[in-house]
């Protein structure tokens, strides 16, 4: 039976943020983003283990009750998602025989355990990922930022995470692309670059992800409600 591991890069800054803190150490209501993320995934039914990238020498860590947690396993984070990524999946490979990794962002509070279950459903090892079907008119800019076309956005998804893959094949994957220097924006693009079509599983509206300031109030209110 596939063991499922679920695994948070948490090792970004969150510049973008203009806060005094990584993003995922802000807090709501007295509780940091990672913490809600983290508790989020730990009590689904099918996750036990969850493995946290983080920077190396991390000053907030230690001061959360997180970090003695007995299901939360940390590693040290790289200077880019897809190397924290891969350094979880060295542990995950090393400690566990037929895993599957649930790679998921550290600033995603407001994932349901309804969307983890669709993507669990998944065998194939293609994996899956939680996206939207774009509903807004995309336009393509031009370097001057002027519309160059509208893009057709009946074949156009936006990605979210959870990204669900085999542990083995997605740090394989990941290796080859790195060591190619492609571009990497989230799991499903090394999975691309190797020849798979990973399958994509409709997300929920509210699963959205902290990047900016007025980020934190929304949050909030789904986290409240």
């Amino acid at each position: 039976m596939r063991k499922i591991i679920a695994l948070v890069p948490a090792a970004g800054i969150g510049s973008r943020m203009q806060a005094d803190k990584p993003k995922q150490y802000l807090k709501i209501n007295g509780k940091t983003i990672l913490e809600y993320t983290v508790d989020k995934l730990l009590k689904h039914n099918n996750i036990n283990t969850v493995i946290v990238a983080i920077a190396e020498n991390d000053p907030y860590i230690k001061t959360l009750d997180l970090f003695s947690n007995p299901n939360v396993t940390f590693v040290t984070g790289g200077n880019t998602r897809a190397k924290s990524v891969l350094n979880g999946l060295y542990y995950i490979n090393k400690h566990f025989d037929d895993a599957w990794a649930l790679v998921h962002d550290a600033a995603r509070p407001c994932i349901t355990h309804q969307d983890i279950d669709k993507l669990l459903a998944i065998k194939e090892k293609c994996g899956a990922i939680l996206a939207k079907p774009a509903i807004d008119t995309i336009k393509r800019a031009t370097r001057h930022n002027t519309i160059q076309n509208t893009e057709n956005r009946s074949e156009l998804w936006l990605a979210q995470t959870p990204q669900f893959f085999p542990a083995d094949i997605l740090k394989n994957t990941l290796e080859n692309a790195i060591k190619n220097g492609d571009e990497i924006t989230d799991e499903a693009s090394a999975m691309e670059l190797a020849g798979f079509q990973p399958h994509l599983v409709i997300g929920r509206n509210d699963n959205i992800k902290v990047t900016n300031p007025e980020d934190l109030a929304l949050v909030s209110f789904y986290l409240n409600n």
